[in-house]
């Protein structure tokens, strides 16, 4: 079998016998497709960044048919190449998640459709319907690359955040294990918010993956909030310690809440906003109320 695992194996049938592609549902890929991203990513990849790379045996030791999930931190842009080739290379075919809307742009559908990526359906009031597709296709096989962070990194020091509890949702309804994994470099070649990348000197991108998370403690628990919060934190304090071997350094005890600072800015925000708004006492002038 070919490194990509689920690249290899047939895809859906009907009654007839006939390939069936709408009855896959990891994203009901093109076979030409990935085999086309086979032959050109790689060496894309390569020529672009270095690899120093640690605990693909952990990926192996999945079955090959076998749904997983990992979840790793987020730096860049430049970061999902280096994910894409870490995956690929350990022998799964990386499975990324992305906003609905992307299926629909002109351009872009084919690939992502003919690639087998998964959409995201956000706005979705019942919670479980956002990760719809992801969970299928995590049931029928697929290798889905998470960010739990659902963005790139804001801590100063570009430690991972608090994350949001997606990954713990759709590990514990799928029962798939979760990986945690570990990135550091890819921010050199592509700081986030920046559209120049740094590709000389060249970089290396340091990659580990580590055993599945334990989530034992949660199974058959019911999804509340609680619940999804503790083991999305059992996840994130994974790829944490992860990552702190890799830089050789001591993460924060408290990971970066970003939405919680943003909440207090925009607060402050309003705050201000209202004392300017204040009406002047019209009976005090200037030099009155300048202290002399």
């Amino acid at each position: 079998m070919r490194a990509g695992g689920s690249v290899s194996e047939p895809e859906g049938a009907d009654a007839s016998g006939k390939h069936n592609m709408s009855n896959r549902a990891d994203g009901s890929y093109s076979r030409a497709w990935r085999r086309l991203t086979e032959l050109v990513l790689p060496p894309v990849i390569n020529g672009l960044m270095g690899h120093e790379w640690q605990g693909q045996e952990n990926i192996r030791n999945v079955p090959a048919d076998s749904g997983l999930i990992l979840a790793i931190n987020h730096l860049s842009y430049a970061d999902a190449l280096a994910v894409c080739l870490f995956t690929y290379k350990s022998g799964r075919y990386p499975v990324f998640l992305a906003k609905a809307s992307l299926f629909e742009m002109r351009g872009l559908r084919a690939v992502m459709r003919g690639t087998g990526q998964l959409p995201v359906h956000r706005g979705q009031a019942d919670a479980a319907l956002v990760l719809r597709d992801a969970e299928r296709g995590v049931r029928d096989g697929a290798c889905v690359i998470f960010y739990p962070e659902a963005t790139a990194t804001r801590d100063p020091d570009l430690w991972p955040m608090v994350a949001k509890t997606g990954v713990a949702r759709l590990a514990l309804a799928t029962g798939a294990p979760v990986l945690p994994v570990a990135q550091w470099g890819a921010q050199r070649i592509l700081p986030y918010g920046s559209f120049r990348p740094h590709l000389f000197p060249r970089t290396t991108v340091q990659m580990v993956a580590g055993p599945p998370v334990d989530l034992s403690a949660f199974t058959g628990q019911p999804l509340s909030s609680n619940v999804l919060r503790e083991a999305t934190d059992a996840i994130m304090k994974d790829i944490t310690a992860l990552l702190a071997d890799i830089r050789g350094e001591t993460p924060p005890a408290e990971p970066y809440d970003w939405a919680a600072e943003r909440r207090k800015a925009q607060q402050e925000e309003r705050r201000d906003e209202s004392v300017t708004d204040v009406p002047s006492d019209p009976a005090v002038s200037d030099t009155e109320a300048t202290p002399t």
